[in-house]
């Protein structure tokens, strides 16, 4: 159980999240998480043990949301060389390494004489100078993403992610049992304490349900099919 102020990201609880698992030798194999807690760095990070089985935010070009024109992935990346190729084989003008929201990364700029005359230009850029840009993260975190959003779309991931389904109903359960959503207390100490007791009693009715063989997997009945049922009754 880890609890945070509400204005603190998902993303910023992972590391601490791992680290306190590790700390009491729980340290997980494969460690299930929704899209709020993955980053470029913490799926780089990932291969120290823990595997991170959750889907890594998407690339939010406008060719890439649009499915149309060429994305970052229509681009060759020589690391070494520090050198970009586009799709009509033209390479970069400018390599300018940068801090980005206190990150580091990397914009590629293509020259204005390169990118103008390019018959595929209105399907790489809109950009009133009419060049491209691109923004990278430095080589690890990059090509680590790059893999996890590939990997993602296969239906062998799929398949294996199903799996986190269980962490959502084990959310409302406690949600529709200890009314966990709602803070009781002021401060967060107080609002910790109230979680860790409210795992507890989630705990216990698991418990009682293992050992009395009840079913906790009954089909649930919406309030329209409740309500339908009672107008035919």
């Amino acid at each position: 159980m880890f609890t945070t102020d509400a204005t603190v990201p998902d993303v910023k609880a992972t590391a601490p999240v791992q680290r306190r698992l590790a700390e009491r030798g729980l340290k997980p194999a494969e460690h299930y998480l929704d899209s709020g807690y993955p980053s470029a760095d913490i799926v780089t990070a990932a291969g120290q043990g823990v595997r991170m089985v959750t889907p890594v935010l998407l690339n939010h070009s406008a060719q890439a949301k649009d499915a149309a024109g060429f994305d970052k992935s229509a681009f060759t990346i020589d690391w070494k060389a520090r050198q970009v190729r586009c799709f009509a084989g033209k390479t970069n003008a400018h390599w300018n390494p940068v801090k980005q929201h206190g990150t580091d990364a990397i914009v590629i700029t293509f020259g204005v004489l390169t990118c103008r005359p390019c018959p595929f230009r209105e399907q790489c850029t809109s950009s009133v100078l009419g060049r491209r840009m691109l923004t990278l993260r430095p080589r690890e975190p990059e090509e680590a993403l790059a893999r996890a959003r590939a990997e993602q779309k296969t239906e062998t991931w799929k398949t294996k992610y199903a799996l986190r389904a269980g962490v959502e109903g084990t959310i409302n359960q406690a949600l529709d049992i200890t009314g966990i959503r709602w803070a009781r207390y002021r401060g967060l100490p107080k609002v910790r304490l109230q979680h860790a007791f409210s795992a507890t009693a989630l705990n216990v009715v698991r418990l009682d349900a293992y050992w009395t063989g009840h079913d906790q997997h009954r089909p649930r009945i919406s309030r329209l099919e409740r309500l339908a049922y009672r107008l035919t009754a």
